[in-house]
């Protein structure tokens, strides 16, 4: 079963203290430091979405995608004081307030390592037409940290 519920202004849902990331903010790539600290990292995979690569901005977009798809990634889950501190610092780095938005945040299910599935936050991009440009590739096997230049940051530093 495939739940999505979309982000609005203001809603953080304490009951959902985690985000599935799979790109930047994973534990020892270049944006790791914006997730703050209080969390927990466990490997998790989402699926029905598509990951790209961006060249030369250097980041993932990830959009809706066909059933069998799958991202593979981890999901922080923090302690509620540390999901407030955090939260703002994700927000402002996936664009979510940039006019157009870079990314929406939305809730999705997402399958631990061991099997449970459990729903996180994940950030989904919205600029549809970047992707119909050059430099947009699907990342083969759906994990970014496969990708040899994944680590070179573009001109606006995300």
């Amino acid at each position: 079963m495939l739940f999505r519920q979309r982000y609005s202004p203001g809603m953080t849902d304490p009951a959902i203290p985690r985000v599935f990331v799979y790109g930047t903010l994973l534990p020892g790539e270049r944006n790791a430091h914006v997730a703050a600290r209080g969390f927990t990292a466990q490997a998790a995979t989402l699926r029905g979405f598509t990951l790209h690569h961006l060249h030369p901005e250097g980041y993932p977009a990830l959009t809706p995608g066909p059933a069998d798809a799958a991202v593979r990634g981890a999901v922080l889950t923090y302690d509620p004081q540390a999901w407030k501190a955090a939260l703002p610092g994700l927000d402002d780095l996936e664009g979510l307030y940039d006019t157009p938005p870079l990314y929406i945040r939305q809730v999705a299910p997402v399958t631990l390592e061991g099997g449970e599935e459990i729903t996180a936050w994940v950030y989904v991009y919205a600029r549809a037409e970047r992707l119909l440009a050059p430099g947009a590739r699907v990342v083969p096997g759906g994990d970014w940290r496969d990708l040899p230049d994944r680590d070179h940051p573009g001109a606006d530093g995300r």
